[in-house]
């Protein structure tokens, strides 16, 4: 099988690249609205392990610009940080630290390791204020 073919496949499915070792998914809820992100465990194996762990998360959210942020009491240092994002990342802000989603062309103040991807319903957050609820939970295999 071509490389880029099998990355594509991992990218979709998981390490195995055939289904068969599906990547963990979190739901995250706001009110209104419920979306799955896919974590990316090749890129971020440490985020995604402490994140995981720590799970679920219920807090009241910030927005700033283009982005939904809030505090969650996760340290884990920097891995493969980005100064970029693209609407529906899903990434861990050790600034904070807090967890980020991003909904828009606007990018995050400094480095975030983008350990999830939102595939649909990203449009969603941009109806939501300062002080809204927010839940994130574990999606079951």
């Amino acid at each position: 099988m071509k490389p880029e073919i099998l990355k594509d496949r991992r990218r979709k499915f998981g390490k195995g690249g055939f289904g068969g070792n599906m990547g963990r998914k979190i739901r995250i809820i706001c009110s209104g609205f419920e979306v799955e992100a896919e974590m990316m465990e090749e890129d971020q194996p440490k985020t995604c392990q402490a994140i995981w762990e720590a799970l679920p998360f219920e807090a009241e959210l910030e927005v700033w610009k283009e982005e939904v942020y809030f505090e969650i009491p996760v340290k884990t240092p920097s891995e493969n940080p980005t100064p970029k994002t693209t609407a529906g990342d899903v990434s861990y802000w050790p600034d904070g630290p807090a967890f980020c989603i991003f909904f828009g062309r606007f990018q995050p103040i400094s480095a975030v390791n983008t350990f999830a991807k939102i595939a649909s319903g990203v449009e969603n957050f941009r109806k939501l204020k300062t002080g809204d609820r927010i839940t994130v939970r574990a999606v079951s295999r």
